[in-house]
């Protein structure tokens, strides 16, 4: 069974063995010290909001998101599967949004263990979640790192993770997604914990503060 990241306790044992491994991570920890916890809620209300977060600035995240709520009452794959399209965009939702929360309502109502993969190895975890149509490699990530918890998952595809492995070791660019996922090797079975230190370098060199947004 998958490691999971349930408390701060669990992110203090990530970080001292990413230490331990990796004399760079040590040297982000002293910089940021314990990066924070950042889990938010699972199942398919975490993951339509990972969706609907997706291309948009916070602010307008939500206010999409808490009209979308309200429409969708209950918040249900068998809500979201029968509704007409008029529902969807009367919460403000693009076309292509709209068919992935379709999409996941189908795959939902088909029996797709959404809170299962957290049992699972990451790389297996990501190859199930990413089966489902329009779900892409940075949101099954993102919904393994902070839905579920997964202590191995990284997202290789954010662009702050990207740049804050160029700036934290002195990269001539920022890297693509495969290079960051191999450079990520180094760090199993604490990929996630590792994301987070990089998250939290990111925003220290970025504005001076904890917690770094996720680019979704």
């Amino acid at each position: 069974m998958a490691a999971i990241i349930q408390t701060p306790d669990d992110i203090a044992r990530g970080v001292a063995a990413l230490c331990a491994l990796d004399d760079r991570m040590a040297r982000l920890h002293g910089l940021c010290g314990q990066p924070p916890l950042r889990r938010q809620q699972g199942g398919l209300e975490g993951l339509a909001w990972i969706i609907v977060s997706q291309q948009v600035s916070v602010a307008s995240a939500r206010a999409i998101w808490a009209r979308t709520h309200q429409v969708f009452t209950p918040f249900t794959a068998d809500r979201l599967r029968t509704a007409p399209d008029a529902d969807f965009r009367a919460g403000g939702l693009s076309a292509p949004k709209i068919r992935t929360l379709r999409a996941v309502a189908e795959a939902l109502a088909g029996g797709f263990d959404l809170d299962g993969l957290g049992d699972l190895p990451a790389d297996e975890a990501h190859k199930r979640r990413t089966a489902v149509k329009g779900i892409g490699p940075l949101t099954a990530d993102i919904y393994l790192l902070f839905c579920l918890g997964h202590a191995d998952a990284f997202a290789a595809g954010d662009l702050a993770l990207q740049e804050a492995s160029r700036l934290a070791f002195d990269l001539d660019a920022r890297p693509p997604a495969a290079a960051l996922a191999g450079l990520a090797e180094a760090w199993r079975p604490w990929r996630g914990v590792a994301a987070r230190l990089l998250w939290a370098y990111y925003a220290r060199v970025k504005w001076g503060r904890e917690g770094a947004p996720v680019q979704g």
